[in-house]
């Protein structure tokens, strides 16, 4: 029996490229500075952290991370407890309140039981500077996230990708569809969730995928840590 992959095994010299080098490098630099840099340093790659890649079922591709105090801590769409939920994520909890049953919206934002479940969270751009919306875009995380899903699509198989907005689907356009589920809507943002999001059954499709599967579902109700 071979031992499942982890994202060390499959990042490791990705890692050394001189491009993702320069990028922690500059990342560093400016915190150094003095720029306040979302999120805190321990908290950049969580995604990694809170869901192996082995443990993949469900990717959701976000942008880049939330730019205000104590919002970002590394998993796409997520707030750190105690902070108001963001727009985007107050629409999500809003579909899935019309299509899941049962499901009532809590009170907080936080998503590490998702991830737990196998759902990446994954920001294309994993740091900005404070109070500057996409001001790390051109660092270089958007190669190392692009390979990233390339890996994914490579080394597992059935996963569901959920694609909201131009951007996220720009980025999946490597899935192979064959192999794998892509659901494309409009970014759950009050400026585009009317467009379709709202609707969309992203949510339930995505239950469905696993159960047909014989995968575990998940559990969308987000819970916070004991």
């Amino acid at each position: 029996m071979t031992t499942p992959l982890t994202w060390h095994d499959v990042l490791a010299t990705e890692k050394q490229q001189p491009y993702f080098v320069n990028t922690l490098t500059t990342v560093a630099n400016e915190r150094q500075s003095g720029e306040t840099i979302y999120p805190p340093q321990k908290d950049v790659f969580n995604a990694f952290r809170f869901t192996e890649l082995n443990d993949v079922k469900v990717v959701i591709l976000g942008q880049d991370p939330y730019h205000g105090p104590n919002q970002a801590h590394g998993l796409a769409f997520s707030v750190q407890p105690g902070i108001a939920t963001p727009p985007s994520l107050l629409n999500m909890y809003k579909e899935l309140e019309g299509t899941i049953p049962g499901f009532t919206r809590p009170n907080h934002g936080y998503l590490e039981s998702w991830a737990r479940q196998g759902v990446l969270l994954l920001n294309t751009v994993l740091t900005v500077r404070a109070g500057q919306a996409h001001s790390h875009a051109s660092l270089g995380w958007e190669t190392f996230t692009d390979k990233v899903i390339a890996l994914i699509n490579e080394h597992r198989e059935g996963v569901v990708f959920l694609l909201w907005g131009a951007h996220a689907q720009k980025k999946g356009a490597i899935i192979d569809t064959q192999r794998h589920c892509v659901l494309k809507a409009p970014h759950p943002s009050p400026l585009s969730a009317h467009r379709g999001f709202f609707g969309s059954n992203h949510f339930v499709q995505t239950n469905q995928w696993l159960e047909r599967r014989g995968e575990t579902p998940i559990d969308w109700m987000p819970v916070l840590p004991e």
